[in-house]
């Protein structure tokens, strides 16, 4: 089995793929949405609320330990708080 961090990035978007994901953050009623992969607070671009939909590009990065999944507009939300 490969580990994820030795995959490119267009491997992990060819594994993960493109989709419809719902916001599901079971510590907060919303999730960030930033600009770049990482927990840098200064990259919020806005929130998404629990329930909403997301639409991914099926682009990912692995930053400060997460996933993040690239969203349509270009911005990024990590995995942990979007749901298949």
């Amino acid at each position: 089995m490969t580990d994820r961090n030795e995959l490119s990035d267009e491997a992990l978007e060819q594994v993960v793929g493109g989709a419809r994901r719902t916001v599901c953050n079971s510590a907060a009623s919303y999730a960030n949405v930033r600009s770049y992969p990482g927990l840098d607070s200064a990259n919020v671009e806005y929130k998404v609320y629990n329930g909403d939909s997301v639409y991914t590009t099926g682009k990912v990065r692995y930053a400060d330990g997460y996933d993040w999944y690239q969203l349509d507009d270009g911005n990024w939300i990590a995995g942990s708080l979007i749901g298949y």
